[in-house]
């Protein structure tokens, strides 16, 4: 599997490094961000932004058609101390993370009745994860989350999405300085589901916040994670893992801006893909702003084709507005079995579909490993060993 450094490699489509280039939001978007949904055209596929995303399985979420008429069952278990609130469109929490960027995040926004509000109070620790589940039960539906980890707190969250149904949703993160957070956002719908959201997180100074999102199942999935910085020191890992079948749309879509001095992010994702018309899209965006001196970023992609008839288009981008900065690199890398690595576990007496199996698992071991919650884990391998029984 080909791989380079700065400059993307393997991919059937590729991004480039831009200096002084304009905001991502102007060179990227057919439209600023807006709460408002009439800000936004109606998407064509031409546009940047919907290129890759077939929008006629949308279910009508993209064009306005889609109406809330579904039923989605919520449960939040929450540690002592943690408090959940429903509350009303106008509470200051809500948007402060960020704006919606597309019609369907703006349409998402405008059609929820009440926003969740889960707050981690200032300098709590929790010992056990916050875990949300969200379990479609068909129909459309429209959500807003927020989690508010106040300054020097530090938590854990699982968002658990399962069964049918059509949802769109905006969930924002907002770390308090010195916090630190760690979000598990695991997508395992139903084969007729469709998803699509956008995650904002604002990092406040010398908070860490880490994001590790898991997709399985689902017709279509677009998930939007986006990044910001309300203080210098900040730092953000953004990891995910993604295995695509036949027929399945899965699609993530990053933005990493920096606009704070001295802070960090790193960015890796991984996906494997098997069957007719598996398609996979990741698309990498950091921005350093000319305020953002010091920065160290990096982003990566990779992706193990299983079967014929699969496709990947991967876009790593980089654009940097100032030169006082202390690293920044992107690579991508798309590709079949490594045939060497298959030959040494084979020479030394494993079974080729065994040898195969063990080169997939090891390619997804490091993801694994950063997510930190056991059952989430055992579940995960558990997952991907059932999808390795159809192709390997």
């Amino acid at each position: 599997m080909a791989e380079a450094q700065n400059i993307p490699a393997g991919s059937t489509t590729a991004g480039a490094i831009a200096v002084a280039a304009e905001s991502t939001v102007a060179t990227r978007m057919s439209a600023p961000p807006s709460f408002d949904v009439a800000d936004f055209p109606v998407p064509h596929g031409r546009e940047e932004e919907w290129r890759f995303t077939p929008l006629a399985r949308l279910r009508g979420l993209h064009d306005g058609t889609a109406v809330a008429n579904g039923t989605m069952k919520a449960q939040i278990d929450a540690p002592e101390g943690v408090t959940v609130e429903s509350v009303e469109r106008g509470d200051a929490r809500i948007g402060k993370a960020g704006t919606p960027v597309d019609r369907i995040a703006a349409q998402a926004f405008s059609s929820f009745a009440k926003a969740t509000v889960v707050t981690v109070p200032k300098e709590a620790v929790l010992t056990e994860p916050v875990r949300v589940t969200l379990h479609g039960e068909g129909g459309t539906t429209f959500g807003h989350t927020v989690f508010d980890v106040q300054a020097f707190a530090e938590a854990v969250i699982v968002i658990d999405h399962t069964g049918d149904g059509v949802r769109a949703a905006n969930v924002d993160f907002l770390v308090g300085d010195g916090a630190k957070l760690t979000v598990v956002s695991v997508q395992d719908w139903d084969d007729t589901a469709v998803h699509v959201s956008q995650h904002n997180a604002l990092v406040g100074r010398d908070a860490t916040f880490k994001s590790i999102v898991i997709t399985f199942g689902g017709d279509v999935v677009r998930l939007h994670p986006r990044v910001s910085y309300a203080g210098p020191g900040g730092e953000a890992e953004l990891f995910g893992l993604y295995f695509t079948d036949a027929g399945q749309h899965q699609e993530h879509r990053l933005l990493v801006t920096h606009d704070a001095p001295h802070c960090k992010s790193n960015v890796v994702y991984k996906g494997a893909l098997q069957g007719q018309d598996a398609h996979a899209v990741w698309i990498g965006d950091v921005l350093i702003e000319k305020t953002a001196e010091g920065t160290d970023t990096y982003e990566m992609n990779r992706n193990l084709v299983l079967t014929d008839g699969a496709r990947v288009d991967s876009v790593p981008n980089l654009e940097i507005e100032t030169g006082e900065i202390v690293g920044a690199g992107h690579a991508s890398a798309t590709g079949r079995f490594d045939d060497e690595q298959l030959f040494y576990l084979q020479s030394r007496g494993i079974p080729a579909d065994d040898a195969r199996r063990l080169v997939v698992r090891g390619f997804f071991a490091e993801l694994v490993q950063q997510i930190g919650v056991d059952d989430i884990e055992e579940r995960l391998l558990a997952k991907i060993e059932t999808e390795l029984q159809g192709s390997v």
